[in-house]
């Protein structure tokens, strides 16, 4: 058995030979005009060497920088593309042609070297071209010098303007601090910041006597300073003391009356309403002289009230006192802030003084160095321009140009290069099939089905050969819209039916009684696999139901011989809901029924999701031993799934060279995640996969040939067809074993 790797790519090769062919043929193709060109002129190679020259003497500094970056400039610059235009034009040649002139240096000599057919032309432009490139050199030294020139008076006058404003600079800070620093202010402040200290200690100490009255009336009154201001205003206030006379006399009249009587007397109620009101009118009055009618100084209890406003006069005397040593001490404060702010300007300022003078130093030594700079800035353009006249070239021609080889006629051998594009062919078509292969994202052996199963670890239910149809009466004109089906009761093929159908009672605690077959895409043999099997377990004794489930294709019930009931399109609905109608049975096999399809209907969804249908299938699991349902491709609608809760199982059919693997893996991977979702539901849902349309070999014994009677001569001269999807008539061989 070949290696999954080779049949894959034998199977490329079978469908993408044409692509190989049309590869080698082009190869072919290609290298024989190749070897039909005509063979090139032999090119001469041409050789001329130049050397570094310089001037015996040099006066100038730019000169020698002049000299010293010549040996920097590369080959490059040399022959460059301007120097090959003018070598051109003098020797009457396309520029074009001098893109192959080099220019290489070894060991301080340059070489000029240019192939041509025409060795004498080819001399001419290298002499023509060393004398250019001589020039190029003398012209790039007098750059340098153009362009020191040319930046020095670019910068000369930025540099003149600056040493002026920096002149003028020096001279406004001698004008306006020069002074202040060598006079009599610099000694003056260190006597100022003393004298503002004196009057900090003068008033420190002011400060701290007035506190010490303060603390002494405060102890006597035993009121604060802000306390004895209330109190003074409050006693010092007429309305205040009538209010505490009516409030006095008012509480005198209730205490009377309340010996006798109680609080529901009238007149007592009324003495009562006065004091409320006399209270009112004390808070309010004491609010308006503490000031502000309660915004400014919140109302006050009125016992607080009569008590601060009831000061004698030697107390009000001793507040006033108290009041005013509280302004002299706020007084003191503010001059004490004011004196550590002055003497803090003060020693700010006196430390500027060596700032200053770092200034000045500062200011001076710029006015020096733009000096020098504008120095240095003269004095260099002086040199440049004394240095034009050692300017020369750093080159000089050293052996003029000669023959340095001379071209060699060459030989094309035409058999050597077809062989080699044939070869080259091969291996460029061997590898474009290759990659096609690849690309197609196709299976092309049941093997790589069996392996992505394996790694998705998805049960491999069978697998089903490749069906080799033959009919020794086959009319090569017919219908092949009928599908033809393994309908000889001995047919080897069946066995791998039969096999599939064991394989199927392994799945779960009970073999599943309704069964539903899907694919990912027209074309894997789903129907074909359908009806295969339900063949297989009519054969075993096993009342059969094929359901024709895909209302979106013609039925293919025409190829058991039945024909659809006439009105089962134009009423689906009825159609489905009488089973006994529906129901056909095939005339040549024992056991199997077929509920044929309407065809291609409007809006299957609906029928599919109808209470008829699911009627039907109910009652079809009570009728039959076996129930397949062929149902649409998945990929293309949702139809299996309506279906599937109505069934024990699903099994999905793949067929090599036209299961996609990303559809397999998409359809796989819908069907396990439904099932993990699922996992309360009773039984398996999605059971597997089946592979059709296998390359497995198939065994005929005499036995079964003699029951077809078909003899071997026969075999050879038949026509054979390939079926998954589709098929020839009755007759089956492949592989006869004596």
């Amino acid at each position: 058995m070949a290696i999954p790797i080779v049949k894959r790519y034998l199977i490329a090769l079978g469908l993408y030979k044409w692509v190989g062919v049309a590869t080698f043929a082009l190869a072919v193709g290609v290298s024989g005009i190749v070897a039909l060109q005509p063979v090139e002129e032999p090119k001469h190679t041409i050789l001329g060497t130049l050397r570094s020259i310089s001037p015996p003497i040099l006066f100038s500094n730019i000169g020698s920088t002049i000299q010293e970056k010549a040996a920097a400039v590369t080959p490059d610059m040399l022959l460059n593309d301007e120097v090959r235009q003018a070598a051109a034009e003098k020797v009457l040649v396309d520029p074009r042609k001098l893109k192959g002139a080099q220019l290489v240096v070894k060991s301080g000599i340059y070489y000029v070297s240019y192939e041509d057919t025409d060795a004498e032309k080819a001399v001419e432009a290298v002499d023509v071209l060393m004398a250019e490139i001589v020039k190029q050199s003398r012209k790039i030294n007098a750059t340098y010098q153009t362009t020191i020139i040319d930046e020095v008076k670019k910068r000369l006058p930025g540099a003149i303007e600056e040493l002026k404003n920096a002149q003028q600079e020096l001279q406004k800070f001698e004008r306006e601090e020069e002074a202040l620093l060598i006079t009599s202010r610099a000694a003056a402040l260190p006597a100022a910041i003393a004298g503002v200290r004196q009057q900090q200690t003068q008033i420190k100490l002011e400060l701290e006597g007035v506190e010490a009255q303060i603390n002494s009336l405060e102890q006597q009154l035993g009121l604060t300073a802000d306390q004895a201001y209330v109190a003074r205003a409050l006693a010092a206030d007429p309305i205040i003391a009538n209010l505490r006379v009516q409030l006095y006399q008012v509480e005198n009249e209730l205490d009377k009356l309340l010996l006798d009587f109680t609080e529901e007397y009238p007149p007592v109620v009324e003495l009562r309403r006065q004091k409320q009101v006399a209270e009112k009118q004390l808070q309010q009055r004491a609010a308006e002289v503490l000031g502000g009618n309660g915004i400014a100084a919140p109302l006050r209890q009125v016992d607080q009230i009569r008590v601060d406003a009831s000061l004698d006069p030697t107390r009000q005397q001793l507040s006033e006192t108290l009041i005013s040593l509280k302004a002299q001490k706020e007084q003191l404060e503010r001059q004490l802030q004011t004196t550590i702010e002055t003497e803090k300007e003060l020693e700010i300022e006196y430390k500027t003084i060596p700032d200053k003078q770092l200034e000045l130093a500062n200011l001076q030594e710029e006015v020096a160095l733009k000096k020098s700079r504008l120095d240095n800035m003269q004095t260099t353009l002086e040199d440049a321009e004394a240095a034009e006249a050692e300017i020369t070239s750093s080159l000089a021609i050293a052996q003029k140009a000669g023959v340095a080889k001379k071209g060699e006629v060459g030989e094309k051998s035409m058999p050597l290069m077809m062989a080699v594009g044939g070869l080259a062919g091969i291996v460029v078509g061997g590898g474009l099939i290759f990659v096609l292969g690849m690309l197609s994202g196709k299976f092309y052996s049941w093997e790589e089905i069996k392996t992505a199963l394996k790694e998705k670890d998805v049960p491999l239910l069978g697998l089903l050969p490749d069906v080799m149809l033959l009919d020794l009466d086959m009319d090569m004109d017919m219908d092949l819209e009928k599908m033809p089906l393994l309908l000889e009761q001995n047919s080897p093929y069946l066995e791998f039916y039969e096999k599939l159908r064991t394989n199927l009672h392994t799945q779960g605690s009970q073999a599943p009684k309704v069964l539903l077959l899907s694919s990912g895409a027209k074309g894997e043999g789903k129907t074909f696999c359908a009806y295969n099997l339900a063949i297989a377990a009519a054969r075993a004794g096993k009342r059969t139901l094929v359901i024709e489930a895909d209302l979106r294709s013609p039925s293919n019930a025409e190829s058991l011989k039945i024909l659809p009931h006439p009105h089962s399109y134009a009423e689906p609905l009825r159609y489905y809901g009488d089973i006994n109608d529906c129901i056909r049975q095939v005339p040549e096999i024992e056991n199997l029924y077929v509920i044929p399809s309407p065809g291609v209907v409007k809006q299957p969804g609906r029928i599919i999701e109808s209470s008829e249908m699911q009627r039907l299938l109910s009652d079809s699991r009570h009728r039959f031993d076996f129930v397949i349902l062929d149902a649409p491709c998945m990929t293309q609608n949702n139809d299996a799934f309506i279906l599937e809760p109505y069934t024990d199982g699903m099994i999905i059919v793949a067929r090599p060279q036209y299961t996609l693997s990303g559809m397999l893996t998409e359809v796989i991977e819908q069907l396990t995640n439904d099932e993990e979702d699922e996992s309360a539901k009773s039984g398996p849902k999605f059971l597997g996969v089946v592979v059709n349309g296998a390359d497995l070999p198939v065994e005929f014994t005499l036995e079964t040939l003699d029951y077809l009677d078909i003899s071997a001569p026969q075999i050879a001269d038949s026509p054979r067809t390939s079926i998954g999807a589709t098929a020839s008539t009755a007759g089956v061989v492949t592989n006869i074993n004596s």
